[in-house]
């Protein structure tokens, strides 16, 4: 840990929101985070699907969800089609299959574009953290609560942090991308 767990800690979770977003583009195999942000009208509440069914991956080009109650079968398979995977759910009245076709070239260069806008968010959000907490200590600074050498020290530090968590945001967005071109 840093000097400064409150900003480390923001910039932190900064990742960790990338990482949940981009689990969530498909790259062409069967992955179940691709799930994670669909919802399904159970008795009149929205919950995700890993909530009312098991799932599985048969093989690594399909999802196979499996209701635990029967009735909510109808609501899962609405609740993909109206999401954004772009996969058209088979339903054979016990189970739902989701096949996922291979990636166009064409589709992988949109996913990309997806993921680069992500990690741009996620380096806009970690610059902010930065921003906020530079102007935390300046004030304190104005206030003569820290002399003008913290000040700069703690401006290096920080700018060091950004710097650290902006590589990262980057890595990972690199690497998904990557993941995106190899199958």
């Amino acid at each position: 840990m840093s000097k400064y767990p409150e900003i480390e800690n923001k910039m932190k979770k900064t990742a960790e929101v990338l990482k949940t977003q981009l689990a969530s583009v498909r790259a062409g195999r069967a992955n179940a985070a691709v799930l994670d942000q669909i919802t399904v009208d159970y008795y009149g509440v929205p919950t995700p699907i890993q909530q009312v069914a098991s799932i599985s991956v048969p093989d690594p080009r399909s999802l196979m969800i499996q209701p635990w109650d029967g009735s909510v079968l109808k609501g899962i398979e609405k609740a993909i089609l109206a999401s954004d995977l772009g996969i058209n759910p088979q339903n054979d009245g016990r189970v739902i299959r989701l096949v996922f076709p291979q990636l166009t070239e064409e589709r992988r260069k949109e996913l990309a574009k997806q993921v680069k806008k992500y990690g741009e968010e996620s380096k806009v959000a970690v610059r902010n953290i930065r921003r906020d907490a530079i102007d935390k200590f300046k004030k304190q600074q104005k206030a003569s609560e820290i002399t003008e050498d913290d000040y700069k020290d703690i401006e290096k530090d920080i700018q060091k942090l950004t710097d650290d968590y902006i590589k990262e945001v980057e890595s990972i967005a690199e690497a998904k991308e990557k993941e995106l071109f190899e199958i």
